[in-house]
């Protein structure tokens, strides 16, 4: 990895210059929640994978927001989104993710519960240096049943850990997708976005044959 930090304040790379139009044999659109904690990288994540120039929500912090935001480890941050990050990838000639990134501060919870509405699943972002802040999180996509799988942001000064022990940390139940990603690189958060997706599908699949059982 590179010597800039992981995080919401790096520009992402503009995946692509101009519009880019749906291939008409697009049938089927699936949208994909990204969350996570405050500064945990999630704008960088749908700016690092979106094939369109993405929608961003974001302002410049300001000394007000400090007492109500926990700035450890995130000194070189400057913005943070206040509404949403909104990007788009197409998987195959039929099948388009539309991603939304959620702000991160706890005071905007209601706003990506709302946001919740009509997604397939979501992506969780994790800091290992700030596992605690994820339980919160993790604990409303529960309350709402959205399926979701976790990617931790491998951040250039964060300890190393092993995924069981992280697993372990956060409680993940072991059907639930636990992967590691670099926000910045495209490749790699491709990898943790199929995680979730195949995770997914496979759900469906377990869903319908139960129900076929049943019949």
């Amino acid at each position: 990895m590179g010597s800039a930090p992981a995080s919401e304040d790096v520009a992402s790379e503009d995946v692509a210059s101009g519009d880019v139009h749906l291939p008409s044999s697009v049938q089927t659109a699936a949208k994909i929640l990204v969350v996570g904690h405050f500064a945990v990288g999630k704008t960088t994540f749908v700016g690092a994978l979106s094939e369109i120039r993405p929608l961003r929500t974001e302002e410049v912090m300001t000394e007000a927001g400090a007492l109500v935001d926990d700035l450890a480890g995130t000194k070189a941050k400057t913005t943070t989104t206040v509404a949403l990050d909104f990007g788009r990838l197409t998987l195959n000639d039929s099948l388009v993710l539309y991603l939304f990134g959620t702000p991160g501060q706890q005071r905007f919870t209601q706003l990506w519960q709302d946001m919740t509405r009509g997604a397939l699943g979501a992506l969780v972002l994790a800091d290992t240096r700030r596992l605690g802040q994820s339980f919160d999180v993790m604990g409303v996509l529960e309350e709402l049943g959205l399926p979701y799988a976790v990617a931790l942001n491998e951040f250039d000064d964060a300890p190393g850990h092993d995924l069981a022990e992280i697993r372990e940390a956060l409680d993940l139940l072991p059907e639930t997708p636990l992967v590691r990603c670099d926000a910045r690189d495209r490749i790699s958060s491709t990898h943790a976005l199929i995680a979730l997706v195949e995770y997914l599908l496979n759900r469906t699949s377990d869903t319908s044959d139960s129900e076929l059982e049943h019949v």
